[in-house]
């Protein structure tokens, strides 16, 4: 009988999963220097954005320090803000961006001696300014002098908690208060603790740089466009494999590990964000995570998963039959969901207020509902609700953003802009049944309206079906052990 990895390496070899995209393939060109600068952009992306900086500070300068080194055997990730701005992915480096002398400094320490141990190390000698593009590149130790020359200068430097991986901003916020208030902790962030050694150098005012990077990051690169697309269809790809291998009796989590080795199969360094895979009674929470539960004959599947890629996130969900056909209650209650889900996204429209874009789709939503057949009471009671939710909506959003961050920073203009990218994601419940519906898919703001990068992604019922009639990872592992 073969082994479990036997069972693996045929799976990887004989499983057709989708071939790269034109962009993965060309970020998988080797890079100048593996593991210590980014593949994802090139060096002069991240110097484009250094110098917006040195123009939003003026004669001030700009402080940022990288993310400490992890505290176990696990991969280096760099916070966000940092990652923005250099691409370094190397512990405890310092960036100086000098808005008066419009040059950049980085500061890192000399890991040359770990090279043996991990690999090749990003280290300040002669070549590190050619990989990175950044001007001067020296040992973190001259710091020290650099930061006390700053004396009477205004300084900018991120005061929010520092985001790393499979987070938001509002996830480093809530810790970091919730660590401070603790009467047993107390600690204050990395943030806050090296603000505080900022100030404390002579004449030296302070200032938050995070309203500066976070206005850059609202409009999407064609770069990271690029990025975002290939992170979204390697997550619709993991959802095409669980909706293929889903049926009565798997538990939650197996359908999370086919989509984790398709995620592993194209590139991502992890997860976006913890998977949700929830079924039955728990599609009503909206972040169930326990990925425990077994999938029972009738019930529905709310599938939630995305990868990190290169540092840039999505966020696709889909809703499918644990057995693969819709019962007709399901339907019912699947397809009003998904025409009134679809009436709010073919109402976006480029340099329009959200305000409007809601006011339209509820006008396209009293057309479905009028024109809709309903059988059960409490489906039409739940759809009613839906569209009354955003009848009376006074959001100035209809969804959240995606980028480095799986809720990223906000869009920073009153109307939507090409470039903005997000996601939609209403949910419909039937709360006395512990019952809920919601699909998400990310949206690129374009000139002339907005492209859906997850549209390949089956969401009508007979194309989910179709689908799920398919024979998925489970099924080639039973052919292969017998």
């Amino acid at each position: 009988m073969p082994t479990r990895s036997t069972v693996i390496l045929f799976l990887l070899a004989a499983v057709p999963l989708g071939p790269p995209s034109a962009a993965a393939q060309a970020s998988q060109a080797p890079g100048p220097t593996p593991s210590v600068f980014t593949e994802a952009l090139p060096p002069a992306d991240f110097a484009a954005r250094r110098a917006q900086v040195m123009a939003a500070v003026g004669d001030g300068v700009a402080v940022l320090q990288g993310a400490a080194e992890r505290p176990a055997e696990a991969p280096f990730r760099q916070n966000t803000q940092f990652f923005y701005l250099t691409g370094v992915e190397v512990p405890r480096a310092i960036l100086v961006v000098d808005g008066k002398a419009k040059r950049s400094t980085l500061f890192i320490p000399d890991y040359s001696r770990r090279e043996r141990q991990y690999g090749p190390m990003l280290w300040p000698d002669a070549d590190a300014p050619r990989i990175t593009g950044i001007e001067s590149v020296q040992e973190r130790e001259a710091f020290t002098a650099t930061a006390q020359a700053l004396a009477g200068r205004v300084v900018y430097t991120p005061l929010r908690p520092e985001v790393l991986g499979s987070g938001s901003s509002f996830d480093a916020i809530r810790t970091a208060r919730a660590s401070k208030a603790d009467p047993w902790d107390g600690r204050p962030s990395r943030e806050e603790a090296f603000a505080e050694k900022l100030r404390a150098i002579p004449n030296t005012e302070v200032k938050d740089l995070d309203p500066i990077v976070d206005g850059l990051r609202a409009i999407k690169t064609p770069g990271e466009i690029a990025l975002i697309r290939e992170a979204t269809r390697i997550a619709g790809l993991g959802i095409l494999e669980a909706m293929r291998d889903a049926r009565p009796g798997m538990r939650e989590y197996e359908l999370q590990a086919d989509a984790e080795f398709v995620f592993t199969q194209h590139g991502a360094q992890g997860a976006a964000y913890f998977a949700l895979v929830a079924t039955g009674t728990n599609t009503l929470y909206t972040h169930y995570h326990k990925g425990t539960a077994v999938l029972a004959d009738g019930d529905l599947v709310q599938f939630d998963y995305a990868p990190d890629y290169r540092y840039y996130v999505s966020d696709v969900t889909r809703v499918f039959p644990a057995n693969g056909r819709f019962t007709p209650r399901q339907r019912e209650f699947y397809t009003i969901y998904l025409r009134l889900y679809q009436a709010l996204m073919t109402s976006i429209r480029p340099h329009v207020a959200p305000r409007e874009i809601v006011r339209a789709a509820v006008a396209k939503m009293d057309a479905v509902m009028t024109g809709f057949t309903f059988t059960d009471p409490k489906i039409k009671a739940a759809a009613t609700q839906f569209v009354e939710r955003y009848r009376t909506s006074t959001a100035k959003d209809l969804g959240h953003t995606v980028g480095l961050e799986v809720h990223d920073v906000p869009l920073g203009s009153d109307v939507l802009r090409p470039g903005h990218l997000f996601t939609i994601e209403p949910a419909m419940i039937i709360e006395d049944e512990h019952l809920g519906i919601r699909l998400e898919d990310v949206l690129l703001v374009t000139e002339t309206g907005y492209e859906n990068l997850s549209a390949f992604v089956p969401v009508e019922i007979p194309e989910i079906e179709k689908l799920m009639a398919e024979p998925g990872l489970s099924d080639a592992a039973l052919r292969l052990a017998r």
